[in-house]
């Protein structure tokens, strides 16, 4: 068998093109000998056509000059990053020895390659998906903000690639950008890259929805460019009158924002109005740049009538990844709302490329961005106690927050993520004084710990020593650094009150002479319904249960057990049970496990009741494997935390299962008459059967959630098709 090259000559003359290019980006930021060292370790590396390949084929060295294109070019990182990026992989494979890169480029570059290699060895390990290695990622991420940039740059590299990634991976990498790489691009600033990795996610996740706003966008396009066109003439007149240089141009949402439109609001494609925003591009120069976004905002609130609520500053107060412009909306022709952002070049470029493109632009310090964002980052990590699931989820929501800014009352600025409260301001300026809080001074006016902050309030925080932290303080307050530090003090009150509660009980027990068994005290703890032996004991700590009455129902249990024991009359071997929480496949569902497993052994997941048809997943569990929804709730965490358990699972064959359950959600008007004709249209179709409904209605509302056993997706969408057309009906939903 014939060794694939490592280079075709095809890719041979793409790399060196690509090379070329990348050379002409960086030039004005090299030194003077690093084009020729480079351009020699590029041939030594193609030369001894050792690298080799993936998995997926994809030649290394050409993700690698694609991604340094991206972070240069689209990202804005310069000599350093770049160069450290090019030569980490061969340093990876051996092919270059660290200790040439230090002699021939320096310590910074070298230290960079070693931080990258760090970062790739975590990955290695499936860092993003292991929960024990997430700590440790997130740690050499804070430790140099170019980490992150060129990692994001590697996963849009990769997810440009996708189409030559197997399933699997594919499907990992979206859930991955989703999830941790969007988000970071969106606290940096990249909002291009970051709509990106999010419409990408959408596509390798949910390709028919995908495919359904990508041609609906299609197909709306000439009306919409007409409308912009209607709407940016009167605009253009009165600016090249007022002698402004600028460039107005439309953008259209991203199919993934608009995707989100659809799920929350729960409207139909036609019904979304904000499908683009026009934007203003002036070309000004600095010391003049405020007073002419607000000149250009003038004139344009003086053709259209501006909605005042949704007027956002942020060349006043800029945001902390260095996001400058002006953004409005106004009533356009037709009645419809449109938005407008006012911003000028130097502003549109570091919009287009966050924080990096600050270093273009002499005497603005864009260091402090860039140190509050890494704090932030610290902060997040500094309780290592927490579940990487906690941590990922505060660590997500403050990348995705943006800013308001408050005054203690000193003078001092404090920054917080909006909808802060004035408990995250106290837990901002120090712990003590957050777990102490019990009210405070906003602008002079006493307000409750929960009351929101807004841009310009001066809060003076007022306290008692007799305040702790509550359970329901986790539900207002939205910095990370607040819910780390209330979950810690919670979960040393409730250790302290769990262990006094274990004492008293044991002393009760000892008071009446009765001897203790652990099993029998655990069994009972399990028939309570406690998930965790610490709720319990902090229930009975907290004197939501009676100890008497406990060792009262301990005793009974123990009873009863005995003279189970005694008169049991078959054996555990000859005892099996079926469970509501998962229902066993039956040998007539035809299953592929793995690429080539049949007659595996599989359940069906409760959480989203997989049916024949659906894009499912393998989950090895301590159960068996358990086949789930590619759509289902739980899908991202799973991916995320246990990668290394997920299998690939596709239906094959003709769906001849008995049936499978599932669970509508039906909204409609309220009417008497409407619950009749859904159950009519439920019975009258084949292959269809109602197993259970349950009806609510508030407000002149009908809310039912119908259960019903189908054959196939096919069968159920033929089913919804013709619910929705019931007269009264709003919604149908699959739970």
């Amino acid at each position: 068998m014939t060794k694939e090259p490592f280079f075709t000559p095809e890719e041979k003359h793409e790399f060196f093109s690509k090379y070329k290019l990348l050379v002409r980006t960086l030039d004005s930021f090299l030194e003077k000998d690093d084009i020729p060292k480079m351009k020699a370790l590029m041939k030594q590396i193609v030369a001894q056509d050792c690298y080799g390949r993936d998995k997926n084929g994809i030649n290394g060295l050409l993700r690698n000059i694609d991604t340094a294109l991206i972070a240069s070019v689209e990202i804005g990182l310069k000599r350093t990053s770049v160069i450290a990026l090019l030569l980490y992989r061969p340093v990876y494979k051996q092919i270059i020895p660290i200790e040439k890169v230090q002699e021939l480029f320096g310590d910074e570059i070298t230290l960079m390659i070693r931080r990258l290699l760090k970062t790739s060895d975590l990955y290695a390990r499936n860092t993003a998906v292991n929960s024990e290695n997430f700590h440790h990622l997130l740690f050499s991420f804070a430790e140099d903000v170019r980490v992150i940039l060129l990692m994001i740059a590697d996963r849009l590299c990769l997810m440009r690639l996708g189409k030559k990634l197997q399933e699997e991976d594919r499907v990992r990498l979206a859930t991955e950008a989703a999830y941790l790489y969007a988000p970071l691009a969106h606290r940096l600033g990249l909002y291009t890259i970051k709509s990106e990795l999010e419409d990408l996610s959408l596509k390798y996740t949910d390709r028919k929805q995908f495919d359904f706003i990508k041609q609906k966008l299609n197909e709306t396009k000439k009306s919409r460019d007409a409308y912009i066109a209607e709407f940016i003439a009167p605009i253009k007149k009165k600016l090249e009158e007022a002698g402004f240089k600028f460039e107005i141009k439309g953008r259209t949402k991203s199919i993934h924002s608009i995707n989100n439109k659809l799920k929350k609001q729960k409207i139909d494609f036609e019904n979304i109005y904000d499908l683009f925003a026009i934007r203003v591009v002036l070309d000004t120069p600095p010391e003049k740049e405020r007073s002419e976004c607000w000149q250009v905002y003038s004139i344009i609130t003086d053709m259209y009538q501006p909605n005042p609520n949704r007027l956002k500053d942020w060349i006043s107060i800029p945001k902390s990844n260095g996001y400058e412009s002006l953004h409005i909306t106004v009533m356009g022709p037709r009645n419809r709302w449109v938005e407008v952002q006012i911003r000028t070049k130097r502003m549109d470029e570091i919009a287009e490329r966050g924080l990096a493109a600050h270093w273009r632009y002499k005497g603005i310090k864009a260091e402090s961005g860039l140190d509050e964002f890494m704090n932030t980052v610290r902060a997040a990590l500094e309780n290592k106690s927490a579940s990487p699931l906690d941590l990922m989820k505060d660590f997500k929501m403050d990348l995705y927050q943006d800013e308001v800014y408050v005054f203690t009352p000193n003078g001092e600025l404090v920054k917080l993520a909006k909808g802060a409260t004035v408990l995250d301001f106290a837990f901002s300026i120090h712990s003590q004084l957050g777990c102490r809080c019990v009210s405070a001074k906003v602008n002079g006016r006493n307000v409750p710990i929960k009351h929101i902050l807004q841009s310009g309030d001066t809060v003076e925080v007022l306290t008692s020593p007799s305040q702790s932290p509550k359970q329901d303080w986790l539900n207002f307050v939205v910095t990370s650094k607040a819910r780390v530090r209330i979950k810690q003090a919670l979960r040393e009150e409730a250790a302290k009150t769990a262990d006094f509660a274990k004492e008293m009980l044991q002393r009760r027990f000892k008071n009446r002479k009765i001897d203790l068994d652990e099993a029998t005290l655990m069994r009972y703890i399990k028939r309570k319904g406690y998930k965790t032996v610490t709720d319990f004991y902090i229930d009975l700590g907290e004197e939501r249960l009676d100890a008497n009455a406990v060792i009262d129902e301990y005793l009974e249990l123990q009873r009863r057990e005995t003279e189970a024991t005694e008169t049991a009359a078959r054996s555990a071997e000859q005892y099996t049970t079926t469970t509501e929480a998962e229902e066993i496949a039956s040998a007539k569902d035809v299953l592929v496990i793995d690429k080539n497993l049949t007659g595996v052994e599989y359940t069906l997941a409760k959480c989203c009741n997989p049916i024949y048809g659906d894009e499912v997943f393998g989950f090895v569990s301590t159960r068996g494997i358990k086949i789930h929804r590619m759509d289902c709730p739980n899908a991202q965490e799973m991916f995320s935390r246990f990668g290394y358990r997920i299998v690939p699972a596709k239906w094959s064959g003709k769906g001849q299962g008995d049936g499978y359950v599932v669970t509508l959600r039906i909204v409609g008007r309220d009417d008497i008459a409407i619950v009749t004709n859904i159950t009519s249209v439920i019975g009258k179709e084949p292959n269809v059967s109602l197993r259970s409904l349950n009806i609510n209605s508030t407000d002149g509302l009908f809310q039912g959630s119908f259960t019903v056993m189908v054959r196939d997706t096919i069968a159920l969408n033929q089913l919804v098709k013709k619910l929705k057309g019931v007269k009264g009906v709003k919604s149908v939903e699959r739970n």
